[in-house]
């Protein structure tokens, strides 16, 4: 399982996606631009300490990305309106779980990049959840999914 933040804006949710990673041990992807430094203290502060712990890789852009050696995974895409219920999805240990921008969500082109996609129900009266707290929902879901979170 792989966490892919296409164009992340905001640092402390990118520093609390990293956090998540480190307590789950996955792989964190980060596409370039970003909208922030890696050296930023509120990315470092969101992180705290457990950085030395996150595997992370940037990239230039979408297509180093999908040219990587991160190739052989699946793209999950996710969307606050559009795919599969979080709760249905037939997720695979092999999934690479991709988040858009918190300001746009995931560009069409990307979206098309795959056939797999998943949202997070919502009935309230909010357009979209955090990043971070998204990221949470899908990646618990996909671990419970594939057994990951069994004896923990």
């Amino acid at each position: 399982m792989h966490i892919v933040l296409y164009h992340p804006e905001i640092p402390p949710n990118t520093g609390n996606v990293a956090r998540l990673c480190a307590a789950t041990r996955t792989e964190l992807h980060l596409i370039e631009p970003l909208g922030f430094s890696l050296d930023d203290r509120y990315l470092k502060r969101a992180g705290l300490d457990y950085w030395p712990h996150v595997k992370l890789s940037v990239w230039p852009d979408w297509q180093a990305y999908l040219d990587g050696p991160g190739r052989e995974r699946r793209l999950v895409m996710t969307s606050a309106r559009a795919g599969a219920a979080v709760h249905r999805f037939d997720f695979t240990e092999r999934d690479a779980l991709v988040f858009g921008p918190e300001t746009t969500g995931l560009p069409a082109g990307v979206l098309d990049a795959t056939p797999h996609h998943v949202r997070i129900p919502i009935w309230g009266e909010v357009r979209s959840l955090n990043l971070s707290t998204a990221t949470g929902i899908v990646l618990y879901q996909a671990l419970a999914h594939i057994g990951a979170l069994e004896g923990r």
